[in-house]
């Protein structure tokens, strides 16, 4: 039986490819790896986080429509060190929290903000050990 053996990217479409991996790159810190365009003339940029080897596929293909993303359908989750900090990187660049932070029974502290497109970005602080 054959069965998956990882994760390779996940991709979202958005109406605006520039203004969407400007904020995964100066907001998240994420690396663009790669872009290109595709035969059916889709705009792709790939991004990783630096800790990460899974990528995010962001894809402009206006033929396909305007994107209208629903409001709780999917969100992307990545970790900080500090979360403290990372609310104030995020506030020197005009971006807020839509949510938290919160911290779970756990010991996780969790917060959101919203990306262009309005697609969700869960932030997790994890417990130190």
């Amino acid at each position: 039986m054959s069965v998956v053996t990882k994760l390779n990217h996940t991709r979202m479409r958005v109406n605006d490819l520039e203004r969407t991996v400007d904020f995964y790159k100066t907001i998240l810190g994420l690396e663009e790896v790669r872009r290109h365009t595709s035969p059916r003339g889709s705009q792709l940029a790939f991004l990783k986080a630096p800790e990460s080897e899974e990528l995010i596929e962001i894809t402009h293909y206006p033929d396909s429509g305007s994107v209208e993303v629903q409001e709780d359908l999917m969100h992307l989750a990545f970790e900080v060190d500090c979360m403290d900090r990372f609310r104030k990187h995020i506030e020197s660049h005009g971006v807020q929290f839509s949510d938290g932070p919160t911290k779970s029974g756990s010991g996780t502290t969790f917060a959101f903000v919203d990306a262009p497109e309005g697609y969700e970005i869960e932030l997790l602080e994890l417990p130190k050990e």
